[in-house]
């Protein structure tokens, strides 16, 4: 197992992860890796969401430029 070394934390994130830790009875290196995996797996389900997203729109259907709107083709029916 690798080991991960972090410098310059500050101390009021430090002492909310020591909390964290201590109310589910966990050591501290423990509930950073908890953090840590929460935190990427949170980060990969935004990433595949914005490509299914970016996917859905490149989908969609585009009038063509020069295609009547909607609202003219609407009165032009009514007046039928």
């Amino acid at each position: 197992m690798n080991t991960l070394h972090v410098r310059s934390v500050p101390d009021d994130l430090y002492q909310r992860i020591q909390v964290m830790a201590s109310a589910k009875n966990r050591s501290l290196s423990a509930q950073v890796i908890t953090l840590l995996s929460q935190a990427i797996e949170l980060e990969e389900r935004r990433m595949k969401q914005a490509k299914v997203l970016n996917s859905i729109q490149r989908r969609r259907f585009k009038a063509p430029k020069n295609a009547p709107s909607s609202l003219d083709l609407l009165r032009e029916d009514r007046k039928r």
